[in-house]
């Protein structure tokens, strides 16, 4: 990085452990610009009617198993993403604030606390819930327990697991697969 080129998102919030990050993860979280990845992906769905409400209300991906395209654009003021799933893009903003990944989706703002642990022969980036806002009114951050990703590499790709099950309603979403990530 030179003087004029902005810190990408993950180095600013993970500064002492980003490089022990495997190198795929090390990759899709250091590139600034638009980049384009494609992949595989496997989502599961809650059925239930608040669940189907809830997962409108953030944008999440149907149920099913195929393709996955996840552009990002990085800048030096944040992120955009779109998860672009059998044709259908889940967008969202991607910023740090208080040494937190907030990440706007539909209408829920969400701030994760992100955690580099063991996993395997490697590491793997987690994302806890540390605060919620619906529609700007903070909700209880214990109702996002089962609510999370995991980041890491695994036969030399890039993997993702997505969670995010509330209580009393059930599993909303739970989608996982790879992308193809060139490390160099």
């Amino acid at each position: 990085m030179n003087a004029t080129t902005p810190t990408p998102l993950y180095r600013q919030l993970l500064p002492a452990r980003f490089d022990d990050l495997p190198p795929t993860v090390r990759a899709l979280h250091e590139r600034v610009g638009r980049h384009r990845y494609r992949g595989k992906v496997e989502v599961e769905r809650g059925h239930g009617l608040l669940s189907r409400m809830c997962a409108w209300a953030t944008r999440l991906p149907g149920e099913g198993r195929g393709t996955i395209e996840v552009e990002i654009d990085s800048a030096a003021q944040g992120e955009r993403w779109a998860r672009i799933f059998a044709g259908r893009a889940m967008r969202s903003r991607l910023w740090a604030r208080d040494a937190l990944l907030c990440e706007r989706l539909g209408l829920v703002t969400f701030a994760f606390r992100l955690d580099v642990e063991p996993l395997g022969a490697g590491h793997a980036v987690v994302w806890r819930v540390a605060k919620v806002r619906a529609l700007g009114v903070p909700l209880p951050r214990r109702w996002f327990d089962a609510v999370g990703a995991r980041e890491y590499e695994r036969d030399r790709r890039y993997r993702f697991d997505v969670f995010a099950a509330l209580p009393w309603i059930g599993r909303l979403v739970h989608y996982r697969g790879w992308l193809d990530v060139d490390p160099t």
